[in-house]
């Protein structure tokens, strides 16, 4: 299991909150799997900011199954009372089969008809008799047997594969810079920037940039100490202004006023 919190503003709010990795069998198709839960008093709530790297997305709530696209900016929940979620965060590879045109699903939903499936995942979630891990292995096993049957294993010389080692270069803090892909893919940017419209639904540069970001925002809670000019430089930013101004514009907040929500946030 794996419980970082990249992308999420405030984890100290999170009343509980899991992730949980692919089986091999399907590591093709899904990142990780994640399960919020969440059992409030009577008129508390807890609000969730995210700055989610963009990607597509399978969610199963109470109420039923959504695909839901990639994000342009962050996002808020208040979560009250009693309930949970068992979300896949898919890979590219698995994208076209869930979600064909994902630009059409930017900071949206698309309801899925898989009733079946629903019902096993809600049961599972719903029965409190059984401990908290053996509902969660259910329900992330359903949904797992599920994408397993929908997604093919992409050949390796693929569209799909390539767009799968894109994803993973995308996500790393190494990468800083739309022109640093050719060379380490061995295809044009032209062509990079054709799989990310399809894959993704959004730009190479700005996947770069949100993930800058969300490392940003990481880095801003678990060191107080560290300068934006030092952490703007580290990020590949040519000064803290132009970090600052991403940052403002991403989140709606300084990194510096962020920085001071957060600590606060843990402190309670």
């Amino acid at each position: 299991m794996e419980q970082e919190r990249r992308g999420i503003l405030y984890p100290e709010r999170l009343p509980e909150f899991h992730r949980v990795p692919p089986p091999p069998a399907l590591a093709h198709a899904v990142r990780w799997f994640w399960i919020p839960e969440w059992d409030l008093p009577e008129g508390a709530e807890s609000r969730q900011e995210v700055l989610p790297f963009p990607a597509c997305n399978v969610v199963v709530e109470p109420d039923g199954i959504s695909a839901v696209g990639p994000t342009t900016r962050s996002s808020e929940r208040v979560l009250v009372g009693r309930g949970w979620a068992v979300g896949a965060l898919l890979l590219p590879a698995a994208v076209g089969a869930v979600v064909p045109d994902p630009a059409s699903l930017r900071d949206a939903a698309r309801p899925l008809a898989e009733p079946t499936l629903h019902g096993v995942i809600r049961s599972a979630m719903g029965d409190l008799r059984r401990p908290g891990a053996t509902r969660r292995a259910i329900a992330v096993g359903a949904l797992a047997d599920w994408l397993r049957e929908l997604v093919a294993v992409p050949d390796p010389g693929s569209e799909a594969a390539l767009a799968n080692r894109l994803a993973e270069l995308l996500a790393d803090p190494a990468l800083t810079r739309v022109d640093q892909l050719p060379d380490l893919l061995h295809v044009s940017i032209r062509t990079l920037q054709r799989i990310a419209d399809r894959s993704f639904g959004l730009s190479l540069h700005a996947m770069i940039r949100r993930r800058r970001l969300q490392e940003g925002a990481e880095r801003l809670r678990e060191d107080p100490a560290l300068t934006l000019a030092a952490l703007a430089a580290d990020l590949g930013y040519a000064d803290h202004a132009h970090f600052t101004r991403d940052f403002t514009a991403q989140l709606g907040v300084t990194p510096s006023r962020y920085r001071e929500r957060a600590l606060r946030s843990e402190l309670r």
